[in-house]
Formats: C-alpha cells, structure tokens, sequence
C-alpha cells in the first residue's frame, strides 16, 4: 500500500516538474540566463582578479619597493579576509532589505575605486589599509548574486548557474597572469612601477563595467522589468512550486536566527572552510609556487594561464555532470580527490614539470569542489532571510580557513617548496571531504525519513495545499513536505 502510495507520489511530482519544463519555460530561462550570467559572472570575475592580482604585483616588486617583510605581506593579504569575513552578513542582510539592481553595481563601483587606490599606495600602513577595505567592499558580491539567483531559479536550475558564475574566478587567474605579464612591461611609463599600473588599469576596468551594471543588473523577480507580465507571472509559478522563492517575504530576525541555530547551515559553512583555504591559498600564491620550480618571474606569470584555463573547464564539464544526475555530494567529494592528488604530485614529483602537472591537478580539483559546494545551500536552505544567512555565514565560516592559508602560505617557504604548507591543505581537503560526506549521509536519511512520513500521512507533496502558507514559511526546509538535493 505503502509502496504504491510512493509510486504515484512520485508519478504527481514528476508531471509537475514536467509541466515547468514546457519549450516556453526553456524560452524563459533562457531569457533570464542573458540578462543574469554574463554581467553577473562578469562583476565576479573583475572581483576575484581585483582581490588576487596581489600575488602578480608581488613578484613585479611591490614588497621590495613598500618595504614589506615576508609576515607583513601574509598579514596584508589575511586582512582582506578578515574584513569579507566580518561584513558579509550584514551585506546580504542590507540586500534583503534593499535591491540589488542598486546594491551589487554600487559595491562594484566601490570596490573598483579602491582597487585604483592600491596602486597608489607608498608604504606597509597604506599596503594594511588599502588590503582591508578591499574587502569590506567585495564582502557583499557573492553571497549576493547566490541568493539573487535563488530568486530566479529553480533549484535544480541553479548550480549549474553558479558553476558558470564561479567559473569566473577560474578564468580571471587566467586573464590575472596575461594581463600582469602585459601590463608589467609598462614598467616606469608616467613615472610608476609595473606593479602599480597592475591595480590601476585593472581598477579602472572595474569601475567602467560598474557603471554598466546599473543599467544591466536586475531587481527581485517579483518586479523584473525586463520580464513581460505573463513571463513574469509564468517564473513566479515555476518557483512557487518549487521553492519560497516567489513570496514576498517580509525581513524577520526569527528566520536569521533559525539560520544560526540550524546544523546543517553550520555543516556548509565548515565544507567551504576546509575548501577556502586551498582556493585562496592556491589563488593568491600560484605565481610564486610556480616561480619555486625554477621558472623566472614572466615565465611564471603566462604558466599561470593553463592551470586556470583547465579548472575553468573543469567546473563546467563536472557541475553539468552533477546536474544532470542532480547529485552534489559524490562530485564535491571526487574533486577534493583530486586536488588530494595533486597536492601529492607537487610534493613528490620528482622534477619541475612533473610538479607542474600537480598545480593543474590541484587547480582542477579545488576550483570545482567551490563551484559545488557554493550552490549547495542556495539550494537547500528555506525560507529566504534564512537562506541568505545561511550563504553568507558559509562564505563568512568559510573565508576563515583562506585567512589561515594565506598566513601558512609564506613566502619564505617557497625555497622548500612549501612543503608543509601543501601538507596542511591536504589536511584541509580531507576535513572538507569528511563534512561533505556526513552532510550526504544526513540529508539522505532525513530524506527517506519524510518520504515514509508522507506515505503514512498519504499527504500530497504540495508547498502550497498541505500546509498552511505561514506555517509553511516558518517550517521552510524543516517541513515534512521538503526533500534536499543531495
């Protein structure tokens, strides 16, 4: 009875999922994914090169002329990360609140103005500062556009959005070291160094596509006035269905802290933590591990290039295989794997090419792993201020392993090849692997769990006819009624 009962539950759900899968939903997405995806991943891929072109600035001369020690340098890079971890909460609260049409473009135009600010500075103090409000200003763009997304797709749509998304910081390692081994030769052109017209012509780029963005980004799907009334009435309906995501819920501290309450928000925060420390370690010192194999300084810069190109491929190729088997774990798991592997290769290899071989296995690996595991609570997490808690605490959480591995990551150690530095990120990809593991196996439960309640029950799976719509928003994903992608 019971089995029976299931199977035409899942027989419901599935014309219902087909029933938003019409060609002209397909048209509608397709719509959306224009006005959203390029100028979205464009403004992370500005904010990630403007965050990382450091480590290229550095081997053009920046510590030798500000006179910045080894430490002092990590210290200038940890205070970045110290400044994203404090303000990104209150940056996605202040979107919640406000519109992201107006928010995301400001905080690029801001943050472009003090990327031109680091070129300018003179000494250590200025290096401190400059390094800290650069991240304050970036804190709120990508906890932004993840919960932006989660307002325009569905869940199963989302992640291979975000992988695209997150596949610009792949690409802007790639464009970080063309441009530094460019620009680089404007060595002593108007009087500065090569580095500081690094973060000059960079922060101008930023600030120019800014001021597009106005004009580019849109407001919450409710409002789109780029949707036709009944487009817009059709992609409420599509996320009515699936999600919280069509109410217009009002800002309640009830949902912030039920977010902080909730273990599984802290679970995802921790697998991005084990995750940032090689992403940001790996991001901000690749030119100087490649220089320690033995390359020279401009050499160094162009061999960033394929690393960042493969990993850029790497996260396409992997998060449409996990969308298309709607599976997040397995892949989050398999890419720490890899990066595991690579980080071995470096250490072992027995020559600098091999060596280099690792850097590519490593890049792959990490880079893809984030672009999982960064859609993975947008996708699981209701109601939507909890959700946008939940995707800043786990960049917040997260951001706290990359403030350790850029203070491990020391520049003295490049002459052993940071050996221990390497062993601790292999420690890091293990911790990260063991919580992606425990949250598959949690969620798999609570899954099988709620669907022999709701055969019990013989509740139709419904977000809109089971329960009542308040209840159903206090509940969120807590509901009986709610299945999480895992």
């Amino acid at each position: 009875m019971t089995t029976s009962h299931d199977e035409k539950l899942a027989s419901e759900s599935q014309e219902a999922l087909d029933q938003f899968d019409s060609p002209e939903d397909k048209k509608l997405v397709r719509k959306i994914d224009f006005r959203l995806i390029p100028i979205l991943t464009l403004l992370y891929l500005l904010s990630f090169l403007d965050r990382t072109n450091v480590g290229n600035a550095k081997l053009l001369g920046l510590t030798t002329d500000l006179h910045v020690a080894a430490p002092q340098y990590n210290t200038a890079l940890a205070l970045y990360f110290v400044a994203y971890v404090l303000f990104e909460v209150p940056a996605n609260i202040i979107l919640k609140r406000f519109n992201p049409q107006f928010w995301l473009p400001t905080l690029t135009l801001v943050w472009g103005i003090v990327s031109i600010c680091q070129g300018l500075v003179k000494n250590q103090a200025g290096l401190f500062g400059i390094r800290f409000l650069l991240g304050v200003t970036e804190a709120g763009l990508f906890p932004g556009v993840i919960y932006l997304f989660s307002v325009y797709y569905r869940r199963h749509e989302r992640s291979w959005r975000v992988a695209i998304f997150f596949g610009g910081a792949a690409l802007a390692g790639a464009f970080g070291g063309i441009l530094a081994f460019g620009i680089g030769k404007m060595d002593g052109v108007g009087g500065r160094k090569g580095w500081e017209w690094i973060f000059i012509l960079e922060g101008i780029i930023t600030v120019a596509f800014s001021l597009l963005a106005y004009f580019v980004v849109p407001t919450w799907s409710q409002k789109a006035t780029f949707l036709t009334e009944p487009e817009r009435a059709r992609l409420l309906a599509r996320l009515k269905y699936d999600s919280d995501a069509a109410r217009e819920e009002k800002f309640e501290w009830f949902f912030v802290f039920q977010a902080f309450k909730d273990h599984l928000v802290w679970a995802y925060a921790l697998l991005f933590h084990g995750f940032a420390f090689v992403l940001y370690s790996l991001s901000l010192f690749l030119p100087t591990i490649i220089a320690g194999l033995g390359f020279s300084s401009w050499q160094a810069q162009l061999m960033t290039v394929p690393p960042n190109a493969l990993a850029a491929f790497s996260i396409w190729f992997t998060v449409w295989l996990s969308s298309r088997y709607n599976v997040r774990a397995p892949f989050i798991i398999g890419s720490a794997f890899i990066a595991i592997i690579g980080y071995i290769i470096l250490l072992a290899g027995p020559t600098p090419g091999a060596q280099y071989v690792g850097v590519h296995f490593a890049a792959a690996g990490v880079y893809t792993g984030n672009a999982l595991l960064l859609s993975w609570p947008g996708e699981n997490v209701s109601a939507q201020t909890k959700r946008a808690v939940a995707v800043a605490m786990q960049i917040t959480i997260g951001d706290i392993g990359a403030i350790a591995g850029v203070l491990i990551y020391r520049p003295e150690l490049s002459a052993h090849r940071f050996r221990k530095p390497h062993i601790i990120a292999i420690g890091y990809l293990l911790f990260a692997a063991a919580v992606a593991a425990y949250l598959w196996v949690w969620m798999s439960r609570e899954n099988k769990r709620r669907d022999l309640l709701a055969g019990e029950r013989g509740e139709k799976q419904s977000l809109d006819t089971a329960e009542d719509e308040v209840q159903q928003q206090r509940l969120g994903d807590r509901s009986v009624l709610y299945r999480y992608v895992i």
